[in-house]
């Protein structure tokens, strides 16, 4: 009988080098207390989270071929492979502290990955993750290039993050048509922007959503015409750093519109 595998969903493409599973799986950091893998497909990283550190590890996955499969494959895993939607996932039950999270991450949902991650910074030290090539460049981008934005600035503002090596499209099953990159993210001593959090966002949203305005012409709506000709506005989004980005938010607030 021939072995029945998980097709291709929700733009999942599985990898199929054992080398490059090792060395990502390789990047967890010991001293992580607790590993949620996300959408593990055929379990080509799930393999080596069993070997080594099954009593840490849940992995959570939606597709119901993908499950049946790791059921099948990883029967050591019982109640810790979760079938479900890591985005609507609570990751609180997991660990209280010290929790990585880990995955192949599906091309057109990564972005919301780290920002369901971004909910959890409390708990969430580390990231080791798959994405597309040009999104691993965006999320390790510094200001002044010309891929850093919304993802830099908002991932940047509590993690590190690493750009650590790229992956050819041949070793996919099927092959994408775009190269993809391994990073890492690691949180950083941040406990406090200071500066209110849901403004910080919303600039930076604002401003990178025109990213060819000046800040003067992208804020216009949220400017005080006493704050209006700071020199910081001259400036456009991608030339900001993160702390210029919480002084900006500090002023906007100190200075609201009347």
């Amino acid at each position: 009988m021939n072995e029945v595998r998980p097709k291709k969903s929700l733009g999942q493409h599985f990898l199929t080098d054992q080398n490059i599973a090792q060395r990502i799986v390789g990047q967890l950091s010991p001293n992580v207390e607790s590993i949620i893998e996300v959408g593990a497909g055929t379990g080509v990283l799930t393999q080596y989270l069993v070997h080594n550190v099954l009593d840490k590890s849940h992995v959570i996955e939606i597709d119901k071929e993908s499950i049946s499969y790791l059921r099948q494959h990883f029967p050591m895993l019982g109640d810790r492979l979760i079938e479900g939607d890591f985005l609507r996932t609570d990751l609180s039950p997991f660990g209280q502290r010290n929790m990585a999270v880990i995955g192949n991450f599906p091309y057109n949902i990564s972005s919301q990955i780290f920002f369901h991650v971004l909910k959890y910074k409390e708990l969430v030290v580390e990231v080791v993750g798959m994405v597309q090539k040009e999104m691993a460049e965006r999320m390790a981008a510094k200001e002044g290039n010309k891929t850093y934005g919304i993802l830099s600035v908002l991932m940047q503002a509590w993690y590190d993050i690493d750009y650590l090596f790229t992956v050819h499209e041949n070793v996919f099953n099927p092959p994408p048509k775009v190269k993809s990159a391994v990073i890492k993210m690691r949180r950083n001593a941040t406990t406090d922007l200071g500066c209110d959090e849901n403004l910080f966002v919303s600039i930076v949203k604002q401003a990178f959503n025109q990213r060819r305005k000046t800040m003067r012409n992208s804020l216009r709506p949220m400017l005080n015409p006493a704050i209006i000709e700071n020199e910081v506005f001259n400036k456009r989004p991608e030339q900001l750093s993160i702390k210029e980005f919480i002084d900006l938010t500090n002023l906007i607030e100190g200075n609201p519109v009347k």
